[in-house]
C-alpha cells in the first residue's frame, strides 16, 4: 500500500504521526521527504503545458499584457 500526504512543513505534527502509524499498523515502511516542485506538477497535463507555455511566450513577446489600476495598491 501507499500513501502520499502533500503538506505545508510547518504542518508536521504528533497528529500526522499517529495517523501514518495507524495505517499501516504492524507494517515495516519507508518515508521519504521531498521539496514539491508546483511547475512540474502544473506542467503534467498537456493542455495545462501548453497554456502556461503560451503566457510565457506572451510575456515575452509583450502580447495580452494586463497592468491593474495602480491607485488600489497605494
Amino acid at each position: 500500500m501507499q500513501t502520499i500526504y502533500q503538506i505545508n512543513a510547518d504542518e508536521l505534527d504528533q497528529k500526522l504521526l499517529e495517523s501514518i502509524k495507524a495505517l499501516f499498523k504492524n507494517k515495516e515502511i519507508e518515508i521519504i521527504v521531498s521539496e514539491r516542485d508546483e511547475t512540474a506538477y502544473l506542467m503534467r497535463s498537456p493542455a495545462n503545458r501548453e497554456r502556461l507555455l503560451r503566457a510565457v511566450r506572451d510575456v515575452e513577446a509583450n502580447r495580452h499584457i494586463v497592468v491593474p489600476e495602480q491607485e488600489q495598491f497605494q
